[in-house]
């Protein structure tokens, strides 16, 4: 029988989200969750029959047009209009778990009580997380502002029957999709369709998506530095606690832990050193990876915050018989942390292919290129070369969105976040990052083979479980097998949740 997970009644966690994604739960709309949707729904429902005052986007038209009134009959279909004429979505699909993450945290935003929807549309989105019928929602269409328009707008249509969705991996017509689970098309009623649309459920997904893979990211950059450091005969020193409490950032400090920790134990690191000093890549490990610490814990906190808000319009005050339209659907705060995230975790890859670098180098008595027989045999040169120009593709991407905006809809939306457009470029730089530490893995476990002496007991059981997916390179061949091999291991690397979210 499969776990329950109730939404609605707690603040939702990053780690909670995680643990849903792996456990895939049964979602349950909590009881009074329920109260509040459907009070306030009736809310609405009464004002809408008893008051003619114009209410943006209930018996209004929307973006510009919000000063053309819409009659009671036609209020309905004014909802349903929305949804299929913003349904303008392109690019490639959203990843299946980004998907399910959006139906999520649309259902946490709707179950504050503040949007006047009715409770079976809340419930339909639930069913279809819980049937593991995802919307098809495309990555292009969003500007960040007004709510994430276009992909919200395909994650709704299915609730009418429209568009197309993965039913269990198969991809259908929605209404087929319908007909197979026996459910009918939901009759969107006044303000259902804004209330769908207008949020930041595709941005703030993403974050969680992002902040999913880079808190265990910053552990691989560091146990995988670690390793680096040892193959290369680094020094301890710069690891040393006292240096990190005289300059007392929090990620500086826990990242030296973790190092002095992966190394506990090394006979490589008793190895007596000539020289006095490291470059720069292994030296500053605490400083550089650190200061990502800080930055990711700082997403923490920022997506947190958003992932548990209100961010539709008009937002419904039932307790106070109050409509107020605002613009808490502005997606400014996400647009400025998934561009900082993103420099912070292509900095992660910058670093690391400069270790890479270092340690093909032929210094510190490895081979160059480390492999035997270099001349006839090119090794691990190339790699270093892939590394590169991923790391070049990421700083690239790391061109923040948050400082660009578009005027639309003939200037009433005259200031946008491109927050969308950040989430997509941070999660391509996330993808990217696990092939970058992948290749600096595969090059610092072959410089470890060159050693006589072990690293720590911690270290040399990683390796050897790297070594069933990667062995070690005897000679040249087809390295783009090693490449794959590295970054699946990585991503695939079962760090335990406890371990994971430790620091954040």
């Amino acid at each position: 029988m499969k776990p329950t997970f109730q939404i609605g009644s707690t603040h939702l966690t990053v780690r909670e989200l995680h643990q849903i994604l792996q456990e895939w739960p049964q979602l349950q709309l909590a009881e009074d969750a329920m109260d509040r949707v459907v009070h306030n729904r009736n809310y609405l429902d009464n004002k809408v029959k008893n008051s003619d005052a114009p209410v943006y986007g209930i018996n209004t038209g929307f973006g510009a047009l919000c000063d053309v009134r819409i009659g009671k009959d036609d209020l309905e279909q004014l909802q349903e209009n929305l949804v299929l004429s913003h349904a303008c979505g392109t690019g490639a699909e959203v990843p299946a778990d980004v998907v399910r993450l959006m139906l999520v945290l649309k259902v946490q935003a709707l179950a504050q009580g503040y949007s006047g929807v009715q409770l079976q549309t809340v419930q339909r989105l639930l069913d279809f997380f819980n049937e593991d019928c995802l919307p098809i929602v495309f990555q292009q269409g969003s500007l960040g502002a007004s709510g994430d328009l276009a992909p919200l707008a395909h994650l709704s249509l299915p609730l009418l029957g429209q568009g197309r969705v993965r039913l269990k991996g198969q991809e259908m017509s929605a209404a087929e999709a319908l007909k197979q689970l026996g459910w009918k098309p939901i009759k969107l009623k006044s303000k259902e369709g804004l209330a769908l649309l207008n949020g930041t459920q595709f941005m703030s997904a993403h974050g969680v998506y992002i902040l999913m893979h880079a808190a265990k990211l910053t552990w691989l950059a560091d146990l995988i530095a670690s390793i680096s450091l040892d193959a290369y005969h680094g020094l301890e020193s710069p690891f040393d606690k006292r240096i990190h409490l005289v300059r007392p950032h929090y990620g500086q400090g826990v990242v030296a832990e973790r190092v002095r920790k992966f190394l506990s134990g090394s006979n490589l690191m008793k190895v007596a050193k000539t020289h006095v000093q490291d470059p720069y890549s292994f030296r500053c490990v605490p400083q550089v990876h650190g200061a990502t610490v800080d930055t990711v814990l700082h997403g923490f906190n920022v997506i947190t915050t958003e992932i548990n808000s209100v961010t539709d319009n008009p937002t419904i005050f039932d307790a106070d018989d109050d409509i107020i339209s605002a613009g808490n659907f502005h997606g400014q705060p996400l647009a400025l942390i998934l561009d900082f995230l993103a420099i912070a975790l292509a900095e992660l890859g910058s670093i690391s292919e400069r270790r890479t670098y270092q340690l093909i180098g032929g210094n510190r008595n490895l081979p160059p290129f480390l492999v035997a027989n270099p001349g006839i045999n090119s090794g691990l040169m190339i790699p270093q070369y892939t590394a590169a120009g991923i790391v070049s593709l990421n700083k690239q991407l790391a061109s923040p969105s948050s400082v660009d905006s578009i005027e639309s809809s003939n200037g009433q939306e005259d200031h946008v976040s491109m927050g969308a457009n950040a989430a997509v470029k941070c999660l391509m730089i996330t993808e990217n990052l696990h092939q970058i530490l992948g290749i600096e893995l595969l090059n610092a476990s072959q410089a470890l083979g060159f050693r006589k002496e072990t690293s720590s007991d911690f270290i040399e059981d990683f390796i050897a479980a790297f070594r069933k997916e990667v062995p070690f390179i005897e000679q040249d061949r087809l390295l783009h097998d090693d490449l794959i091999a590295a970054k699946d291991f990585l991503r695939n690397y079962d760090l335990e949740a406890s371990e994971m979210f430790q620091l954040f």
